[in-house]
């Protein structure tokens, strides 16, 4: 722990990449919050609901996704820092807990808290940052989360399900728009991106090991509800295709394009474009995960039975969610993407008009033989060739 100076502040490129254990702390709480998220999206499985689940997750995505950058920009080292990550975690702990009530009646708690971070994160960045450049930038992201809480906390007085999502929706889409623009303000252009001196190794595994969490929520849930299902073959099955899918959902993310996503970051042409869209693809990636977990608890207890399309939608919507932020990853880090995955989402497409006939733990292990698939097509590809190096886009 170090003593807070405007000087040392910031991250020192030459410095230690190594992710903090006080970062590893902070990610325990995303653990409740992706958990909590699921199981609502499993006990709400209609439209509303999905579209509620993404607004959930889209709000505590952008907490750790920004506080991952505030720690990538700032020395996590530095007690005025770890102070802020206290304060996120805290937040981030009020945000998980009201997750099952946000739409109801702790929607006001919910939404003050996720503002309250963003507010409170800049109300101690701008001071500390006083006479340095990167006050402006500090100054001007605070200025956009101050623009986008008045939707946040309106969203929050509404009386129905409805007009609160739409508020938030408008909301979240000034958060990620805000970032996506660079933080433009009226008479001065958007932030340039060559000011944002990011440590790509560092970055890189942070990305990565909250993938890790979403992965360990779906196997958490597996778990504790196997542990109250009836002993059965049947209920056995659906745990061993639920475990064997999240496994297989690690490999297909971690082959390859996990492996070079630093050094990707180091060598793209335009490195500082592919950091400003690592947030949103990962975020479609993590999404589903966690669709895939909420369709977990019925597979285990209910193995045989054949459902709507609301179970069903999860069970083969969260795979192919996977594999669309996949193949875009994919052009991140190759500047290009693979047949195999395109071939997979035609496939977990044409099995919809079955999926009345067929029981959830059949689905459940055509998903499997499906993801399968694209890890051993992604195995074949190297074998006996030069493994692939990164070569993202210019643009």
């Amino acid at each position: 722990m170090k003593a807070s100076t405007r000087a040392g502040l910031e991250r020192n490129p030459a410095g230690s990449r190594r992710v903090t254990l006080l970062e590893l702390f902070f990610d325990l709480v995303f653990v409740v919050a992706l958990a909590q998220i699921s199981r609502h999206l499993g006990l709400n499985v209609s439209w509303l609901g999905i579209a509620q689940a993404v607004i959930l997750l889209a709000a505590v995505w952008w907490v750790w996704a920004i506080t991952a950058f505030v720690t990538d920009l700032y020395d996590p080292e530095q007690v005025s820092i770890q102070f802020l990550m206290i304060a996120v975690m805290l937040g981030a702990l009020v945000m998980a807990a009201t997750v099952p009530h946000a739409f109801g009646h702790g929607g006001l708690v919910f939404a003050g808290a996720y503002v309250g971070i963003h507010l409170g994160r800049g109300l101690i960045l701008v001071p500390i940052l006083r006479g340095r450049r990167a006050q402006g930038r500090a100054a001007r992201i605070f200025g956009w989360f101050t623009v986008s809480a008045v939707p946040w906390i309106v969203g929050a007085l509404l009386p129905t399900d409805t007009l609160r999502l739409a508020v938030w929706v408008l909301a979240a889409a000034i958060d990620y728009l805000g970032f996506f623009l660079g933080y433009p303000v009226p008479g001065r252009r958007r932030l340039p991106t060559e000011r944002f001196s990011v440590t790509a190794e560092h970055l890189a595994e942070r990305y990565q090991q909250f993938f890790m969490i979403a992965l360990g929520d779906a196997i958490l849930v597996a778990g504790l509800v196997y542990s109250e299902a009836p002993a059965g073959v049947a209920p056995a099955g659906g745990l061993f295709a639920t475990f064997l899918s999240t496994v297989l959902l690690w490999r297909v993310y971690t082959h390859r394009a996990g492996e070079v996503l630093p050094r990707a970051i180091e060598s793209a042409p335009a490195a500082r474009r592919f950091i400003g869209r690592a947030p949103y693809t990962h975020l479609v990636m993590v999404a589903g995960v966690v669709f895939a977990a909420a369709a977990f608890k019925q597979v285990i207890t209910e193995p045989l039975e054949t459902v709507g399309w609301r179970t069903t939608a999860l069970l083969l919507g969260g795979p192919a969610l996977f594999l669309l932020g996949r193949c875009r990853f994919d052009y991140e880090v190759f500047a290009r993407s693979f047949r195999s995955r395109l071939v997979a989402l035609g496939l977990l497409l044409a099995i919809v008009p079955l999926t009345r006939l067929l029981p959830l733990v059949g689905i459940a292990g055509y998903v499997c033989l499906v993801l399968a698939g694209v890890a051993a097509a992604d195995t074949l590809r190297d074998r006996g060739s030069r493994a692939e190096e990164s070569s993202a886009p210019a643009t």
